[in-house]
């Protein structure tokens, strides 16, 4: 692979630190190297199995192992409520505060280089980014606005329920409702990411019928300073 393959720009999380940051797309020597003597915060998804000495060498961290569950439609478990309404139709600005809490388990949040305020606002900006491509179900309980769920094609991103409805049974339902709009438009099988410490979110996709069919390890490096705003 020639080296000017080996990163990719991920310009949303630049907006969000203020620095280069880039994506990592090999754990290949020749990859490593091109993050050396370049300024910027990089991010390299390797696989669990493989030896981490030449990333630790190169100064790359271990922050998180994500898990990969995905589930096909067929084998969706039913949890339905009544009262419960999924639609595109809704105000960016509620999302946006039930996100500012929501998000507690984000790889960034465990990166003692990214100050935790940056981290929040990197995944509400990321919500943002979906609202405008139009990729956000917006849910209600009884014609209350209760929770989001943020996703690209097949793939579930980002869920938050308002703090107003959690620990209500609310969220199989929620997940549930939004897993079978998806399914409806023409996916028959669908995936997710989720922390390996965040065990109520994998409990939760659990309940569905999702079950983990890989993992990967996430390391950042940090050629730079980021600072909060």
């Amino acid at each position: 692979m020639a080296a000017n393959h080996y990163l990719k720009k991920t310009p949303w999380d630049k907006q969000t630190f203020n620095i280069e940051t880039y994506e990592v797309v090999s754990e290949e020597e020749g990859a490593l190297k091109e993050t050396e003597n370049r300024k910027g915060h990089f991010t390299l998804k390797a696989d669990p199995h493989s030896p981490k000495g030449l990333l630790e060498a190169y100064g790359f961290y271990y922050v998180d192992t994500l898990l990969q569950p995905e589930c096909k439609a067929v084998r969706l478990k039913s949890f339905e409520k009544e009262g419960i309404i999924i639609t595109k139709e809704g105000d960016l600005d509620s999302i946006l505060i039930i996100a500012d809490e929501a998000f507690a388990h984000g790889r960034f949040h465990r990166d003692q280089n990214v100050p935790s305020p940056l981290a929040d606002l990197r995944y509400v900006r990321w919500l943002k980014d979906l609202f405008h491509q139009n990729q956000v179900y917006f849910l209600y309980y009884q014609k209350e606005l209760a929770g989001f769920i943020g996703y690209e094609g097949n793939k579930i991103l980002l869920m938050g329920v308002s703090e107003t409805y959690r620990g209500a049974g609310l969220s199989k339902p929620f997940l549930y409702t939004a897993c079978r709009q998806l399914i409806s438009e023409g996916h028959d099988k669908l995936i997710t990411s989720i922390s390996a410490i965040n065990q109520a979110s994998l409990n939760l996709f659990y309940s569905l019928g999702f079950r983990v069919r890989g993992a990967v390890d996430v390391y950042h490096k940090l050629n730079d300073e980021i600072e909060a705003e």
